[in-house]
């Protein structure tokens, strides 16, 4: 039962994780006609990185706490999501958010193709139907169409492959790596990265109401990306990876708030669709879940009391 109750958690909180990863990539598409891609890049990370004074573990130094187990992984990480992180900028402010949506929502397939080769978790027939189905409602739902390809649609592609990648090495090492190193050095690499290209194109600083909405992306991002790695530590990552889809509710509410994007009917269906095969993704893990610890049980039970021997027929 404790099991149960860990997975479920980290399966809700993974629902929070890109509740704010949409509003914090909504703020980004909002401030894209404005700035360049490495200035929101450069002030969004450095943003991000506030929230890692709580992600410290009480009791360590800084030194313990910024101390690698896994190198190479955690550096590979470190650069696939620098990838991914500026990638989808890119997408962000070059084409429809629904457009990079449709094909970020790649990364749930990508995540559960690789638990299965990378780290050989076991992914049901049920499941692998659930997600196709979901996929399938997200691309009704934003429709792309995809008339003319731009360098946009090949970054949120890329971007989804580098997460993919990211998400699935941080799932290997989450439970003996330290958090604070898997969360610093992403950012680190970023930083990085967008002084550099900085340093060759110059930098333009951002009004105060950019720097206000940047501010609070930033932020959104660094509090979830900690929650991210604690939901991964709790819940296997094909369990986590279906969840990603509930952010194409949050992008169409963005997009009809504030962006003019309007859903008509037969969006509106596919995003029906969309909720009805996570809320069977849930019960159906749910249901597997009581019906394992039933069995198991039962089992406990039967080999505490065992039943009395049945004489034979005498002869």
């Amino acid at each position: 039962m404790a099991a149960m109750s860990r997975t479920t958690l980290g399966v809700l909180l993974a629902l929070v994780v890109y509740l704010l990863y949409t509003t914090g990539d909504a703020l980004v598409k909002a401030v894209g006609d404005r700035l360049g891609i490495f200035e929101i890049g450069l002030l969004v990370t450095l943003f991000s990185l506030l929230p890692g004074i709580f992600a410290k573990p009480r009791g360590e130094t800084w030194r313990d706490a910024v101390r690698v187990v896994h190198p190479i992984e955690a550096n590979i990480i470190g650069i696939l999501r620098t990838g991914a992180s500026m990638l989808i900028t890119y997408s962000f402010v070059t084409i429809p958010l629904a457009e990079a949506y449709c094909i970020v929502f790649l990364i749930p397939v990508f995540i559960t193709i690789l638990s299965v080769i990378v780290l050989r978790e076991d992914v049901s027939l049920e499941r692998w139907v659930l997600m196709i189905v979901s996929f399938l409602a997200v691309v009704v739902v934003v429709r792309p169409g995809f008339r003319e390809l731009e360098l946009g649609h090949l970054t949120a592609l890329g971007c989804a492959l580098c997460a993919a990648g990211a998400t699935t090495l941080t799932r290997r090492v989450a439970t003996t790596e330290k958090r604070f190193v898997l969360f610093l050095l992403p950012g680190l690499y970023t930083v990085a990265f967008n002084v550099v290209a900085l340093a060759i194109i110059g930098f333009n600083w951002p009004g105060t109401w950019d720097l206000l909405l940047l501010l609070a992306a930033g932020l959104l991002g660094g509090f979830a990306f900690i929650l991210f790695i604690a939901a991964l530590t709790m819940a296997p990552a094909n369990r986590i990876a279906p969840r990603q889809y509930s952010q194409v509710v949050g992008a169409l509410i963005f997009g009809v708030l504030f962006f003019k994007e309007l859903p008509d009917e037969l969006a509106l269906a596919g995003l029906t669709v969309l909720i009805l095969a996570g809320i069977a993704n849930v019960l159906a893990d749910g249901a597997r879940a009581r019906i394992s610890s039933r069995w198991a049980e039962y089992r406990a039970r039967r080999e505490s009391n065992p039943p009395p021997p049945v004489d034979g027929p005498r002869i």
